[in-house]
């Protein structure tokens, strides 16, 4: 794990990437800013998490990083010790994570819960759809801390880069580190995960729907081999992929409602300098 501080204090904000070590563009986005710092308001800490991961190009190491959360110091895994000593240094911080997806091209944002950071601090980034995991947190950083999590793009691709490069710019102005970001959108829908689509043992999946388009109830939204997969009811994919996760081709989710449908204050001033 690598941590880096810029400006001077106890910061209270920071910045993850590459908790999975097969998702680069997190840690490409963090080692562009400190090669570059922007003129800081307030200290931001710096964190490229699975370094060992990001050196072997693998998701993890042991475990998920992802689902282990809090962690132990004594546990048995990599990434069991590695979740307890991160969740140590972002202790007392308001969290930027930065992922990416093989499900969909543009950004989008996660939280545990639609809270008062995620209605004042979502409308300033450039993401799709804000995402509300809640009973699939367990685990999971989202859970543990309070956190924004962002997927920033289609994995390994340079767009993705890109992307949460200009994520983690206009969080830092949403939490009043950077000079505060452009006007607020007003139109980002919320979405709330409800159950896993589960993925059987096959040669070759397919997946037919769009993540946050509608299926409706008897419409085909996948395919491993020969054996088709129904929706028995209405829903909105979220995740969904044909290879993103072993087991699973992603989550149903239920729309409800829009961001702007909540408070949506605008950053805290910033500190004198």
């Amino acid at each position: 794990m690598r941590v880096e501080q810029l400006g001077k204090g106890t910061p209270e904000v920071a910045v993850v990437g590459s908790i999975h070590g097969d998702e680069p563009c997190g840690a490409r986005a963090v080692e562009r800013l400190l090669a570059d710092p922007p003129d800081l308001d307030r200290p931001v800490k710096f964190i490229i998490a699975n370094e060992r991961a990001l050196t072997e190009n693998v998701r993890y190491v042991d475990e998920d990083l992802n689902r282990a959360f809090p962690g132990d110091l004594d546990a048995d895994t990599h990434e069991g010790r590695l979740a307890h000593e991160l969740s140590q240094e972002l202790r007392g911080c308001t969290i930027f994570s930065m992922h990416s997806t093989q499900s969909y091209a543009a950004p989008f944002a996660l939280v545990d819960e639609l809270d008062p950071l995620a209605a004042s601090v979502v409308p300033y980034l450039t993401v799709e759809a804000l995402i509300e995991t809640m009973k699939f947190s367990e685990g999971r950083l989202i859970e543990a801390q309070e956190v924004i999590e962002v997927e920033c793009g289609i994995q390994g691709s340079e767009r993705a880069a890109e992307n949460a490069y200009t994520l983690t710019r206009e969080f830092l102005g949403a939490v009043g580190a950077v000079e505060p970001p452009a006007t607020p959108r007003e139109d980002i829908p919320v979405f709330r995960m409800d159950r896993i689509l589960p993925k059987p043992p096959a040669e070759e999946y397919e997946t037919f729907v769009a993540n946050f388009e509608r299926v409706a109830e008897g419409e085909m939204y996948a395919r491993a081999d020969g054996e088709q997969f129904v929706a028995d009811r209405p829903f909105y994919p979220i995740l969904l992929s044909p290879y993103g996760y072993e087991t699973e081709f992603g989550y149903t989710g239920d729309l409800v409602g829009r961001l702007d449908e909540q408070a949506t204050p605008g950053p805290e001033p910033t500190p004198e300098r």
